[in-house]
C-alpha cells in the first residue's frame, strides 16, 4: 500500500500546472424597448344625461333651463413619456331632427368642455353652433406635460346656452366630447 501511495504522489507532482482547469468570463448584452403610450381611464359616467333641457314653466318657458355643471372622470390616465398634451373636441348638442328650424327657434345647445388635471394649463373649448346646428364642433388643447405622468383627468361640462337664447325645438338632443391624450404637436 505504501508503494501505491508513493506512486500516486509522484503522479500528482508530475502534472504540469498548465494542465489544470482554467476559467474565462464573457458578457452578453440584453436590450429591450418600451413603446411610448398614453392611456385614458374609462370615463365615469360614460354617458351624461342632462335631462330636460328647456324650462317648462316661468318666464323662460321653452328656452334653455339653468343646467348644472357635470364632470366626467377619466381615472388613472397616463403617458409614459415627456411632452404629452390633452385635447378636447366637443360637438354641440343638436336636435335629432336635422331640418332648419323656423324663425325664433333653435336646434343647438352650446357648452364649454374643460379637461383638467393633466398639465399646468387645462384644455378648454366652447362650442359655437348656430341655431340651425351648423358649426357644431370645436377643439381646444391644454398645456404640454413635461414629464411622464399618471393622473385622474376630470372633464367638466358647463355653461349651457342656446344661440340667440331662442326657443328649443322639441325632440332628443345629443352631442359628444372626445378627449385625446397623446404627444404634443411638433413645431
Amino acid at each position: 500500500m505504501k508503494q501505491l501511495t508513493g506512486l500516486f504522489a509522484i503522479l500528482l507532482t508530475g502534472v504540469p500546472a498548465s494542465a489544470m482547469a482554467q476559467s474565462d468570463t464573457g458578457t452578453v448584452g440584453i436590450d429591450g424597448r418600451v413603446a411610448p403610450i398614453c392611456i385614458l381611464g374609462d370615463p365615469s359616467p360614460a354617458v351624461v344625461d342632462l335631462g330636460i333641457l328647456a324650462a317648462t314653466s316661468g318666464p323662460r318657458v321653452g328656452k334653455i333651463s339653468v343646467l348644472p355643471s357635470r364632470t366626467v372622470n377619466l381615472p388613472a390616465s397616463f403617458c409614459n413619456f415627456a411632452g404629452s398634451v390633452v385635447s378636447v373636441r366637443a360637438n354641440a348638442l343638436l336636435a335629432a331632427d336635422a331640418s332648419s328650424p323656423q324663425p325664433g327657434f333653435a336646434r343647438a345647445v352650446n357648452y364649454t368642455a374643460t379637461a383638467a388635471g393633466w398639465a399646468s394649463g387645462n384644455a378648454t373649448v366652447t362650442t359655437a353652433a348656430l341655431g340651425n346646428g351648423t358649426s357644431a364642433s370645436a377643439t381646444g388643447t391644454g398645456a404640454t406635460q413635461p414629464l411622464p405622468k399618471i393622473a385622474d383627468i376630470g372633464v367638466t361640462l358647463s355653461n349651457f346656452t342656446v344661440p340667440g337664447d331662442l326657443i328649443l325645438v322639441a325632440g332628443n338632443y345629443s352631442g359628444v366630447v372626445t378627449v385625446t391624450l397623446g404627444p404634443a404637436a411638433l413645431p
